[in-house]
């Protein structure tokens, strides 16, 4: 599969004013932009646009969470950025965690792997173009039958953590969407995915790994890890992050962090997440170091990246990084 790679959008600024920028990620080589959903814009609106203002960019979700919108408006909403970018639209779904989809968003955050598996099952079926009536898991659809027809059917992609969700998208899905894991953690979550595939009669080598990778091209370490800190604590004591690293082997590393944290000493969690950890899971160094850590991502298995730049240092211009790191740089 060819190497992709990608940007996570939306970049910074207003949205309206983003097309010269667009164009620019292009022309520096860029393949693909991969955008989020949590507490900003939604995931759909930067890839609309940017599919009138750049047909060179592959446009992807990572991630729709699966529980924030119906499954019709759903299909709806992927048919719809199908239709308008065909074929180079490429849907990621995932669980999202409980903070997002109970604390802010007041949905029960019930039986993640079933929901995620129904809405990917419901997609297949419903980009079918045929009427869906169906007893799903999660949820019931009666007589749903999409009204828009893309030219292309959109890839299906899963974020994964552990190995349930992992072998959903080796198994069902076109692929996996990686997150807040290291070069060589890359390797323990592809093998699932593709043994997965395979013991489902697929060829693993058509199942795409798409990691969004952290990186802040800086050389000032001391400012970068402190924070680098802040951000990895925010994520990883959300529990199916928790989870997903002593999965990986890093409980002993993070139970100091994850035993102040409940405690309530947001000061000494920090304090306890030790330099290797930051500096496994944050991209960071000179942008030649920053360059050659991406391409291990790559060596150990990804296909595309979404490439997440990170702010911790204030003589650092958002720009400037995204040139530096980017496909055509030396």
């Amino acid at each position: 599969m060819q190497r992709r790679d990608g940007m996570t959008v939306p970049l910074p600024g207003h949205l309206h004013a983003q097309e010269k920028q667009l164009r620019q990620l292009s022309d520096l080589g860029y393949t693909d932009i991969w955008s989020a959903e949590a507490d900003g814009v939604d995931a759909f609106t930067p890839l609309a646009m940017a599919a009138a203002w750049e047909p060179r960019l592959r446009l992807g979700t990572a991630i729709v969470p699966a529980y924030t919108r119906s499954p019709a408006l759903f299909a709806q909403s992927v048919a719809s950025l199908a239709d308008a970018a065909p074929g180079r639209f490429a849907i990621g779904v995932g669980s999202s965690s409980n903070v997002i989809i109970e604390r802010w968003n007041g949905i029960p955050f019930v039986e993640p792997y079933k929901k995620v598996r129904d809405i990917v099952r419901f997609l297949r079926d419903a980009l079918t173009g045929e009427k869906v009536t169906k007893q799903y898991d999660t949820f019931k659809v009666d007589g749903f039958r999409l009204g828009v027809r893309p030219e292309v059917q959109p890839q299906i992609l899963v974020a994964a953590l552990r190995e349930g969700m992992l072998r959903l998208a080796g198994r069902e899905a076109d692929g996996a969407i990686i997150n807040w894991l290291s070069p060589d953690d890359v390797r323990t979550v592809t093998k699932v995915v593709h043994d997965a595939a395979r013991a489902a009669g697929a060829d693993p080598a058509t199942k795409e790994i798409v990691a969004r990778i952290f990186v802040c091209p800086s050389e000032n370490a001391d400012v970068v890890r402190a924070g680098a800190r802040f951000a990895i604590a925010g994520y990883l004591n959300v529990p199916v992050y928790a989870e997903f690293h002593r999965w990986l082997g890093r409980g002993d590393a993070l139970a100091g962090m994850w035993d102040a944290w409940k405690a309530g000493d947001r000061k000494a969690a920090l304090a306890a997440i030790p330099d290797s950890v930051v500096d496994d899971l944050v991209v960071h160094g000179s942008p030649a170091e920053c360059r050659a850590k991406i391409d291990r991502y790559f060596a150990n298995g990804v296909n595309t990246s979404s490439l997440a730049i990170l702010p911790f240092d204030p003589a650092l211009s958002f720009w400037s990084a995204v040139e530096s790191l980017a496909p055509s740089a030396t």
